[in-house]
């Protein structure tokens, strides 16, 4: 089935093209693999960025979107990110990157075009554990800013996850939540009341 991936802002787009075209923006980039690419760089498969910041005992907290993250590609593969966020003046540009998490995004929306239900792709960061998932939405038709995940959505955590939780494998929100709740939920300290 085809993955739904929704447009990005226009703005957003054009901000990242402004610092693809930019020598100075590029040759300052902490990405080696962005300099020394042969040919042209395109943003591709824009994604929404939204972010849980808490995790409680009853669920997820509402999550806030922070930014569109563009792969982007030269030639036949994604030699890094570029990430935009929302501000005053509206979406612009904010940095390069590359590492771990490009490969991985790129993996696992080549995996999610496999499956049998068609899905709208976003990330879900989850900074309290330091994790970074592909968030499958089951509503294709919605807006990809806004919405929190469904229960029957799925999220396929990325490389690098957290110690024992399996990369690359769809988890329903329904059961990855009990693991991430159980992983975000301080340990009483060691002689202070339960």
């Amino acid at each position: 089935m085809p993955l739904h991936v929704p447009p990005a802002p226009a703005p957003a787009l054009r901000s990242v093209l402004t610092a693809l075209g930019s020598p100075t923006a590029v040759r300052e980039a902490r990405t080696p693999s962005l300099r020394a690419a042969q040919g042209p760089a395109t943003p591709e498969l824009p994604l929404p960025v939204h972010v849980l910041d808490r995790i409680t005992a009853q669920g997820l907290s509402a999550t806030r979107l922070a930014g569109w993250r563009f792969l982007i590609r030269c030639g036949d593969r994604a030699v890094a990110a570029a990430e935009t966020m929302l501000t005053p003046d509206g979406w612009a540009f904010s940095h390069f990157f590359e590492g771990p998490y490009v490969a991985s995004t790129e993996r696992a929306l080549q995996q999610a075009e496999a499956l049998q239900q068609t899905y709208q792709a976003r990330l879900l960061s989850v900074p309290g554990l330091y994790m970074l998932t592909l968030w499958l939405h089951g509503d294709c038709s919605g807006d990809g800013a806004e919405g929190h995940p469904a229960a029957t959505d799925l999220l396929v955590p990325l490389a690098p996850a957290p110690p024992g939780i399996p990369t690359h494998r769809p988890f329903r929100v329904a059961e990855l939540l009990p693991v991430l709740t159980h992983r975000a939920t301080p340990l009483p300290l060691l002689g202070s009341p339960a």
